[in-house]
């Protein structure tokens, strides 16, 4: 992510700072989301092939309780791009406005 040069404008903080930043906070979140459900598939597959395994149910729910933080966190991200750009358009309507793809 590029910072935006000198001196920062409405369009210029648009730009680097709302729209790639959500970009890739999603991004991530979304990538960790996924890798964390292949994990606890995984642990599903070995679990109904082994069902007396405590290990295992434990590292299971484990996997699960972090997967459902990271939803948790993606709707969290939803929320705070919101009100970033609805702070955003406050501050910044009579000088600038985003395309309407956030």
């Amino acid at each position: 992510m590029a910072a935006p040069s000198g001196g920062v404008n409405c369009e210029e903080f648009a730009e680097f700072q709302l729209m790639e930043a959500h970009t890739s906070r999603d991004r991530f979140i979304k990538n960790c989301i996924a890798q964390t459900s292949s994990v606890v598939k995984h642990l599903r597959e070995e679990r109904e092939k082994n069902l007396d395994d405590l290990t295992l149910l434990k590292q299971l729910r484990k996997e699960q309780t972090k997967l459902k933080w990271m939803q948790s966190e993606l709707n969290v991200e939803e929320v705070v791009n919101d009100r970033s750009w609805k702070v955003f358009n406050e501050r910044c309507r009579i000088h600038f406005k985003p395309p309407k793809n956030e």
